[in-house]
């Protein structure tokens, strides 16, 4: 795979009081290269929802390049054509300042399934380091996450 132009990945997800957190980091893992899960740090923090509700925001912020490449293959390759199509004619709606931002069904990744979703989602920044939207398609179409 040629050098691609990402700066960083960026994924976060809210374990809800409903939800085990542990189930909840295994599903994040489930997008990520399984090589280079020890090389991965979580941050964890404790928040309070709407009506103090406890809620945990996991997040963990990727620039190995190695990595990134592994990540972004696994995404090419675990994404559906349908979800592929449906990114292809959206993009415009998941790019800002640099960035492609896709959110994943925490419970479709959690059985090694990679669905695009929009309700209570695993999120996943991608900082490009282009900013304009056509360079950004380009490069995701040349690495399978688009058609």
């Amino acid at each position: 795979m040629p050098r691609i132009p990402v700066a960083d990945i960026e994924v976060r997800v809210f374990a809800h009081a409903t939800e085990d957190p542990d189930k909840v980091v295994e599903a994040v893992q489930k997008i990520l290269p399984e090589e280079h899960l020890d090389e991965i740090n979580f941050r964890k923090r404790k928040l309070k929802g709407h009506y103090g509700n406890p809620i945990q925001l996991i997040q963990a912020k990727i620039r190995k390049r190695k990595i990134l490449e592994k990540i972004l293959s696994k995404i090419a390759e675990k994404l559906s054509e349908i979800d592929k199509d449906l990114l292809s004619r959206e993009i415009d709606m998941h790019i800002d300042k640099g960035s492609l931002y896709l959110r994943f069904d925490k419970q479709a990744a959690l059985q090694d399934e990679l669905r695009l979703q929009s309700a209570d989602p695993i999120h996943v920044r991608i900082k490009f380091r282009k900013e304009r939207t056509e360079e950004i398609y380009e490069i995701c179409k040349k690495l399978g996450l688009v058609h």
